[in-house]
């Protein structure tokens, strides 16, 4: 089966209006309207790199909460607070440190570096 849509795909085109906005606009512009245009850049940023692994780390999540035996992050939350998952600490320690780290490498990667 052929893809649903042609070229450019989503990726491409979040893409595209960035680079736009981080040559073209940004350089023309100053005070508030350049900062706007920073976070613009910022946030297809993070959409670029959600739709290139959004769908690898939601796999990945699932799979550490399936390790964990909850369905969602809900119950999990809820478990921890009544102390269900406390003999399970270490792994719920290590199945959140790697959440964070998924959603930080979507967000800024930058901060990861400090690793």
């Amino acid at each position: 089966m052929s893809a649903p849509h042609d070229m450019p795909s989503a990726a491409e085109l979040v893409e595209a209006v960035r680079e736009w906005l981080e040559r073209d606009v940004l350089t023309g512009t100053q005070g508030r309207l350049q900062f706007h245009t920073r976070v613009a850049i910022n946030v297809l940023s993070m959409v670029e790199r959600e739709l290139i692994v959004g769908p690898e780390q939601a796999a990945a999540h699932a799979a550490r909460l399936a390790e964990l035996g909850v369905a969602d992050d809900a119950e999990l939350a809820a478990r921890i607070r009544n102390g269900e998952m406390d003999d399970q600490a270490e792994a719920v320690r290590a199945a959140v440190w790697a959440s964070v780290r998924d959603k930080l490498a979507v967000a800024n990667p930058k901060y990861l570096s400090a690793e």
